[in-house]
């Protein structure tokens, strides 16, 4: 029998399980990938009597690899807030899957173990760019401005960390971040203990962040902004967490990052605006490889001769 822990490379996926291993320590196999490689639950080995936790990932893109678990005689634990679809039924699966906009698995988790590693929690959901509920969650826990600083920042770091196209394109593999976290019951004494490791996230995502801000629009309305990034691992690294960086700064606005591929497609990165966190999700399966949930969503590879036809379904979608 064994433990398989199948979870996002992001910082939602990351500090979920951070927490789970620090409730229950033991060993497991990791099968995670870079942020939008989501279909991981058909990668595992599974056996009768196995033990697998799914986090942050939607069901409804992995149902046939838990049904798969299943019917090889697996247990599954699934938390996630991505839309789901429909929900297998089995003695053997227990979900927690809430798609509400400001949840996020994290908090899920945090629910689940009843506020146990609550500083991971409200990590996970800065990380996730749930800043409103991660100052509630925050809020009754006594922390500084200066330690609530500290909390968003890393949760943005270790998000930052799962874009790119590869794992290559990564400063840390999520696997290798994961291990790096979980021994620590605080993201404090992670910042301490592994400065070296901070640093290295916070030098990468301000190097990266500078040079987003440079490009200028491609297509710009009160209502939308779309921008289109070229073909580098910077920009590959900083797509995701650029987007949620202008959602906040015009939370009155949907934002599409797009990143050229070196096929000729591109890797979109949209989020709702902050003030109406809806319809993101709808948006993005309206094309082939598009889905998420309904605050922030992408696809992973648009093809050019749709990128105008894009641009019009978000502004469709926001007017």
């Amino acid at each position: 029998m064994a433990q398989i822990d199948i979870f996002n490379g992001d910082a939602d996926g990351i500090c979920a399980l951070t927490q789970l291993r620090n409730a229950e320590p033991l060993e497991s196999t990791l099968i995670t990938g870079v942020k939008r490689d989501i279909a991981l639950v058909a990668k595992a080995e599974v056996h009768a009597g196995d033990q697998i936790t799914v986090l942050d990932l939607s069901f409804d893109k992995n149902r046939d690899g838990v049904l798969m678990a299943l019917q090889a005689g697996a247990e599954v634990l699934y938390v996630d807030h991505h839309f789901a679809g429909e929900i297998l039924e089995s003695d053997k699966l227990t979900t927690i899957i809430d798609p509400d906009p400001n949840v996020c698995t994290s908090l899920l988790v945090n629910g689940y173990l009843k506020g146990k590693y609550v500083d991971w929690a409200v990590t996970g959901a800065f990380g996730d760019n749930l800043k409103a509920s991660a100052q509630t969650l925050a809020a009754p826990l006594g922390f500084s401005e200066k330690q609530l600083r500290l909390l968003e920042n890393l949760g943005i770091y270790i998000n930052y960390n799962g874009y790119g196209s590869s794992i290559e394109d990564l400063h840390f593999p999520p696997a290798e971040l994961f291990e790096l976290v979980r021994p620590f019951p605080s993201p404090f004494a992670f910042v301490e203990e592994a400065a070296d490791v901070f640093a290295k996230l916070e030098s990468g995502y301000r190097g990266d962040m500078a040079a987003a801000a440079a490009v200028r629009p491609e297509h710009e309305t009160e209502r939308i902004a779309v921008i289109i990034l070229p073909n580098e691992a910077w920009a590959r690294r900083v797509s995701g967490v650029y987007s949620n960086d202008l959602a906040n700064g015009s939370p009155g606005r949907a934002h599409a990052v797009l990143t050229a591929r070196a096929d000729g497609t591109y890797l979109v990165s949209v989020r709702a605006p902050l003030d109406n966190k809806h319809g993101a999700d709808a948006l993005c399966r309206q094309f082939p490889t598009g889905g998420g949930r309904a605050a922030a969503a992408g696809i992973n590879a648009l093809p050019a001769d749709q990128l105008d036809a894009f641009i019009d379904a978000l502004a469709a979608s926001y007017a």
